[in-house]
This record gives C-alpha cells, structure tokens and sequence, in this order.
C-alpha cells in the first residue's frame, strides 16, 4: 500500500497553510505520484497535464515547496502551499506569482475525471443507442442481453457495452464502446471483445453456435482495433469491425484486411560509447553523488547520441543532455536529476537535494527492499527488464545476449511507444519481448502491436545498387551487422507465474497461427532469483 497522505484542510487560514513544511508537501506529492503513474492534473475541471507523457520537479527553495510541471503543449511553475487527501485524489492549493489567493490543482489517478454519476449516465445513453442502431443494421437478428454490468469473474468492465445478435441456430457476440471512454479504453475493446466470444461459446445453448464477433468503436478511432483485428485466427472466428457515430446514428463497416501497409519508422542507431563519452563530464559529476558502492550497481544508458541516463534496477534517476547553448553555436551540457517523470536541474543549490536522493534511492532499491516503499514499487517493469535483458542468453539459449536492445521506439503514424526488448537468435530471426511485472489484461494485444510494426520495418527490403536486400534494422545500423533473417519476429511474453492475468491465455489462442508467441512464468522472487517456472507457447513453435 502507498504511505499515507497527510490531509491539509482547507478551511484553515492562509497563514497555517503556508506553515506546513515544504520537505512534507514535497513528500505527499511525490508518494501520490508513485502510486499512480498514469495521473492527471487538473485545473478548473480540465486536463492540464497527462503524467504518463509530462514532467514535473519538485524542489525547496527559500522555505518554499516549488512544483513546475511541463509537457510538449504548456509549461507551469506553482508554489504549493497545501494538499488534501479526497476519495482517490489529492486537491494541491498553489500560489501564482501575483496572485492574491490560492489556486487550486486536482490530482487524479487519471485523465478520465467525470464523475461517477455522469460516468453511468453516459453508458446507459450509448447501451440504449446501441441497441436501437443494432436492430436497424443487422435486420433478421433479434438484439439479446446488452448490458455493462461488472464481472470481475471474466473481466469484464462496465465502459464496453456487449450483448448478442441471436438468428435461429446462429449468433453474433457484439461489442461496443462510446467515444465518451478514453482513448486507452477505446483500444482495449478488443480483448474484451475476444472475451465476451469465448465466453458465448462456452455457455450457449449446444443447439446455437456462435460464428464471430462484431466490436463497434467510434468514427477516427478505429485504426488500433483494424491492426490488431487483421492478426488474429479467422478461421476460428468472423470477425468484423464497424464505426458508430452518436450523433447521426450511423454505423459503417471498416474493412481492416485492406488497411495498406502499416506506416512504420526506425530512430537511427548510434555509437552507445560517443554518447557515453560526450557526456562523461556530466556523468562524473552525477558519480560523484552517488553514495559509497553506488557507482558499481549503476547502469549507464544511452538514450540516443546526445543524451546519457543513469538507471537503478532499471529506474533513471538522473540524465546528462549535450547539445547547443541558448542563441548559440557553444556547446553546452544539462546534467537533470529525478526519479521516474520527476526531473530537476543539477546545479550548486540543488546538489544536496540530489546526494539526499541518492541516498534514499540506493538504500530504498534494493532486491530485499521495503514493498510498500515508493521508490523501491515504481516502474517494476523496468526492473524486470532489467533483470531479463542480462539474464536473457541464459534463459532462452540461442539468443545473441551480445545484441539486446531494450527501450526502442516503435513508431507510426499515429503513436510513438516503446518496445521492451528487441534481439536475435543465432539464426538472425528477430525476437520481440514484452514484459509486466503486474497483471495486465491487455498485455497479447500490446504485444501485438509491437510485433506488427517489428514484422513491417523487417519486411521493409529494397534491393540495393549492389543488388542486396537489407531490412529497416540493417539499414538504420541495429545488431552491429549481423544479418538479420526475413522471416516474421518472435513473440516473447514475460510476467511472474502469479502476476499472469488469467485472460490473457484465452486472447492469445485467437492469435493468428503465422505468430509464433511463447508465454513465460516467472518465479516470484525475480528481483533476487530470476527463474522460468513454466512456459506456454502457440501451436506453431
């Protein structure tokens, strides 16, 4: 459980606010921010900052708690004078230079911040819509059992809205899911609907047979859903895919086998050393902070050529930037420090914020650590990758330990994520990995996201003046030359044995037999001990 945030009342005077300690401010805010990593902060009812993409420094300066947070769309500089602990969020009062009064932010675990009652109302609306646009698009179907209601039994939430289209013998499972829902929700509604099938299947009637699955989504966000529907078994299920606008009520069918090519791009490779080496100034200075024995148990991770960060169990905690000064040729170096979305500038005021986090950090992250400790819970999937990327020739022999790469950005055109782990085997074919440190019902798909986009950059072979084929991966300068194999990437799963979400075996058998997918369990006390218990792999391998 997350430590107890302190409740600072509102009622009080302005003078008592301001008497809380900034050192406890600054603690509050950073406990609820670990223990929520896909937080928003809201101002005025409206999502100011999504905390899954932005940043955000918490110092003391003179007395003072200052909180600046900043993203690619805005930039804020708050003093905090005070917190309060709601239901599931944290209400922060805040001065504005020049203000004459507190201002207030709302931190909540995420972007979707409609009430509870306007939640329902909106869902209830769009069941009733959607029963009234199945029954005038599918004619000759009766529309049987919609419903939202929660069963946490066979995972199903309350956001997508399932039921049946029942025709004599046959039957249709439907899914839909409102515009309404978060964008995150929206491209879940697959493995759901996936769920809601196997589930027909498996309790209908032995005279009705259910053929397949139609997963209704609004119009401009169907793209995620095509993808992943194009991957999976169709000769064990139809599957169809459809467009709902609420307004109008209209319903299009999308054809998801005829989407093109998926639009996928590679960030080039770079020299890790240069970069290591450009920004070795900044790094000694961080090293010189750290605490007796820290240097040794510290990764050095390039992010790209220009940027160095220094990680704990997988965790950055401090990062050196080269590039250009200001309005100027110069180069300049920024040396930041900060665990997690938490980055603030090292200079001579604040290194000894930095030597005390430092310390907090390496006696806090450690295999035998305290659970309930923030520093010791955040990012466990980086943890694992961690762990895995060292251990992974030993685990799975065959794969060229010497070329793993972790953290590498898929792209399209509509996303940028990030790729756990990225490697061959000794006969060059790519293996893509994915991990969870905690139970993820959504964990096939993602991974199927990323293998899709790994299998379009390997495909991606133009004959070359000398009349070679290389793929994006060769030609961008990953694997250090060794030739890398035509055929479609692998498919690694990892999570420990008793985090593994029991719906994400059913998903994968609807995976389409072209992807060869192994599913390994992990002994729980990974952190000290990384074992495989047991293994689960597709038909195919």
């Amino acid at each position: 459980m997350p430590p107890r945030i302190a409740s600072h009342r509102t009622g009080v005077s302005a003078s008592a606010v301001e008497s809380i300690a900034p050192e406890k401010l600054a603690c509050d805010l950073e406990a609820y921010l670990a223990a929520h990593p896909a937080a928003a902060i809201l101002e005025e009812g409206r999502v100011v900052f999504d905390m899954r993409s932005a940043r955000y420094s918490i110092t003391e300066s003179h007395g003072r708690c200052l909180l600046q947070l900043w993203s690619e769309e805005r930039n804020l500089m708050r003093t905090v004078v005070g917190v309060e602990q709601r239901a599931n969020s944290l209400r922060i009062l805040t001065r504005k230079m020049g203000a004459p009064k507190p201002l207030a932010l709302e931190l909540v675990p995420s972007n979707d911040h409609r009430t509870p009652t306007a939640r329902e109302a909106a869902r209830r609306n769009y069941q009733r819509l959607l029963e009234r646009v199945l029954a005038r698009g599918f004619f000759g179907y009766k529309v049987d059992g919609l419903r939202s209601a929660m069963d946490l039994e066979h995972s199903f939430g309350p956001a997508y809205i399932r039921g049946r289209l029942l025709k004599g013998t046959t039957a249709e499972a439907v899914i839909g899911v409102s515009e309404a829902e978060s964008g995150a929700m929206i491209d879940g509604v697959l493995t759901l609907g996936i769920l809601w099938l196997d589930y027909c299947r498996q309790h209908s009637d032995a005279r009705r047979h259910f053929n397949g699955l139609k997963v209704i989504v609004p119009p401009g966000a169907w793209r995620t859903t095509a993808e992943r529907m194009a991957w999976l078994n169709h000769s064990s299920a139809r599957f169809e895919l459809y467009t709902l606008d609420e307004l109008s009520e209209e319903l299009q069918p999308i054809d998801f086998r005829d989407q093109g090519n998926i639009q996928a791009r590679l960030v080039q490779s770079f020299s890790i050393q240069a970069a290591v080496e450009r920004c070795k100034p900044g790094l000694d200075r961080l090293f010189a902070l750290l605490p007796a024995g820290g240097r040794e148990r510290t990764e050095v991770q390039a992010r790209s050529a220009s940027e160095v960060a220094l990680a704990l169990h997988g965790l950055e905690f401090a990062r050196v930037r080269h590039g250009f000064a200001a309005n100027s040729f110069a180069r300049a170096e920024e040396v930041t420090f900060g665990a997690g979305p938490n980055e603030t500038p090292l200079n001579e005021e604040t290194e000894s914020l930095a030597r005390e986090l430092f310390a907090r950090l390496f006696a806090s992250r450690r295999a035998d650590g305290e659970h309930n400790d923030p520093l010791f819970r955040i990012q466990s999937e980086r943890w694992l990758e961690s762990r895995l990327r060292h251990a992974l020739p030993e685990l799975i022999p065959g794969l060229r330990g010497e070329l793993i790469y972790s953290q590498v950005p898929a792209l399209s055109a509509n996303d940028r994520g990030m790729l756990d782990i990225l490697t061959i085997d000794r006969n060059g074919r790519l293996v893509v990995m994915e991990l969870k440190a905690n139970e993820d019902l959504h964990l096939p798909l993602q991974s199927l996201d990323y293998w899709i986009r790994v299998r379009e950059l390997n495909a991606d072979r133009p004959i070359d003046a000398n009349g070679k084929t290389l793929s994006a991966f060769e030609r961008h300068g990953y694997f250090d030359g060794a030739p890398v194999s035509p055929l479609p990437p692998r498919l690694l799963l990892a999570a420990p044995a008793l985090r593994i979400h029991p719906a994400n075996e059913p998903v994968l058998r609807y995976l389409s037999p072209e992807i060869e997918w192994e599913f390994l369990a992990l002994g729980e006390d990974w952190r000290s001990n990384l074992s495989i218990v047991f293994r689960k792999r597709s038909a195919a391998i």
